[in-house]
């Protein structure tokens, strides 16, 4: 009995080699493994190269955070710096207001910005660099404002402090908003940071 046990071995070791997997020679390519990195943009920025003007930036929402994309904005040439101020404002939410690129959308870049909102200067009595939109600003979602004070405090729309002020088409209170870190990490968990103009 052991004498057979024996020599079943050697068998048994042919039999299970053989319902291996066999190697093959035709080559076999499918490409490289599926790898997608979000909010990573591999080519240049389509929509700002489109169009010539002045380079901006707008921070989109990708990843749950704010991430600056480039844009343009035209701007003609001699406006004085009062105009200046409120064509830019408006080609920033122009531009915040257009859905993202192809390739921006493929990396996982959307807007919460409505299309449709404008933007006016001071009134007599405002701070010269006081913006005033067409919708409140406490009508926006959270995600919107966060869009919007980031995109605008970091602008030549603003002083470039950091900071913007903005209001609503009535008269009523005007706030100064920040775009802080936290802000641009988490836009969706909280209003951005303000503080309100008192004359």
């Amino acid at each position: 009995m052991t004498v057979r046990r024996l020599l079943a071995l050697p068998l048994l070791g042919v039999l299970l080699t053989g319902c291996g997997i066999r190697a093959t020679e035709v080559p076999t390519d499918f490409g490289a493994a599926p790898s997608r990195v979000p909010c990573s943009l591999t080519g240049p920025d389509e929509s700002a190269q489109s169009a010539h003007g002045v380079p901006v930036q707008v921070f989109l929402l990708c990843g749950a955070s704010l991430v600056a994309v480039d844009r343009t904005v035209r701007v003609p040439e001699g406006t004085a710096d009062a105009r200046r101020r409120v064509i830019v404002a408006q080609g920033l939410l122009a531009q915040l207001a257009k859905q993202p690129a192809p390739a921006e959308r493929s990396a996982g870049y959307t807007t919460y910005v409505p299309g449709g909102l404008g933007v006016t200067g001071p009134r007599p009595k405002d701070p010269e660099d006081t913006l005033r939109l067409s919708t409140a600003p406490s009508r926006l979602t959270s995600y919107a404002l966060a869009q919007l004070v980031c995109t605008l405090s970091d602008s030549a729309a603003t002083e470039d402090d950091g900071s913007v002020i903005l209001g609503g088409p009535t008269p009523g209170p005007l706030h100064r908003y920040e775009c802080t870190d936290d802000l641009r990490d988490h836009p969706g968990s909280s209003q951005p940071p303000s503080s309100e103009i008192t004359s």
